[in-house]
């Protein structure tokens, strides 16, 4: 058993996750594991799950917000030219 370094909860399924800094943390949900270590878009706060975009100093949920921010050259996916 676990206690979660979000909510507090001792969980006898709790999980740990290292960070690439080495920290260890212990949580009880994915939920909680993402509102902890989750990085933030820049531009609208939503924390970022799958890969988002960025550039060489921030992060964003999507090109969307990266373009509202002035960011450039930044596209959420490739198209075809046929």
């Amino acid at each position: 058993m676990g206690k979660c370094v979000t909510c507090g909860n001792d969980y006898d399924r709790s999980f740990e996750v290292r960070t690439a800094s080495g920290e260890s943390l212990v949580f009880d949900s994915i939920e909680c594991a993402a509102s902890r270590i989750a990085p933030k878009c820049v531009n609208c706060g939503t924390r970022i799950l799958g890969h988002g975009v960025e550039n060489e100093e921030h992060m964003f949920c999507c090109a969307h917000c990266a373009h509202a921010v002035g960011v450039t050259g930044v596209s959420d996916r490739v198209t075809s030219g046929s």
